[in-house]
């Protein structure tokens, strides 16, 4: 089922602090911005994105709680050391939740194919719009009632097999896993209503409350990928312990 352009950028639009978090976190992974250096000031970044301040302070107050940087009071802010190789992030498949709850898994692929990077993705990617992207579309179902729709976006320099995958037999995270090895992600939940496209899969009205992960993955100092899961919000519940 394809999607008109408001809804593809509902799907994929990104905040402006996010977009000011992913230019940081690019410049970082490039090793553009090295570890103990300044990077620009709030007002400089304020300027550069044609946002306030206080967007910018976010920005730069997420990437401080995460470790990415550190405020030192009267001397700037500046790139922490970086431990990339050693984080440990748990991304789990649906699939596996469900098998673990005694349930049947199906999906059904709705899209597989290579697509150009339209502002928002070549933002979140940190690439030229009109880059190529791989991208698919996937409803997954807990004993035949459709639990999750995920559109994800592929970076195609580290995952060149994806489009030649088969996704009912393996899973998208179990093929990133195996090709482009996790370094750190980032991600967000919230919860919204649920746009036509996703209402029509999901069996739900337009409107509807849903809960949404949008989740970006780091491999090889790039961005591997860039994914929005959407979930009814009466059949479905985040969990998780330390």
């Amino acid at each position: 089922m394809s999607l008109s352009v408001d809804e593809h950028a509902a799907l994929v639009k990104v905040p402006a602090y996010q977009r000011i978090k992913n230019y940081i976190l690019d410049k970082v992974h490039k090793g553009e911005w090295t570890a103990g250096g300044a990077i620009p000031t709030e007002e400089a970044l304020a300027k550069q994105f044609q946002v306030s301040r206080m967007t910018v302070n976010r920005a730069m107050r997420e990437l401080t709680d995460e470790q990415v940087l550190t405020r030192v009071q009267g001397s700037g802010t500046f790139v922490t050391q970086q431990k990339f190789q050693s984080t440990l992030v748990k991304i789990r498949a649906i699939a596996d939740e469900i098998r673990e709850r005694g349930h049947d898994y199906a999906c059904r692929v709705l899209a597989l194919e290579a697509v150009s990077a339209d502002e928002a993705l070549a933002i979140a990617f940190g690439v030229e719009q009109g880059t190529v992207l791989y991208h698919s579309a996937i409803v997954s179902y807990e004993d035949g009632e459709a639990i999750q729709v995920e559109y994800r976006w592929v970076n195609p320099a580290l995952a060149p097999g994806y489009l030649e995958q088969d996704f009912t037999k393996t899973t998208p995270n179990a093929y990133l896993t195996e090709v482009a090895p996790l370094q750190g992600a980032t991600y967000r939940i919230e919860a919204g209503q649920a746009i036509a496209a996703v209402a029509e899969l999901l069996d739900l009205e337009t409107g509807d409350p849903c809960l949404i992960l949008h989740r970006t993955t780091h491999s090889l100092n790039k961005i591997a990928s860039v994914v929005t899961m959407w979930h009814p919000g009466h059949r479905y519940q985040f969990v998780g312990s330390y």
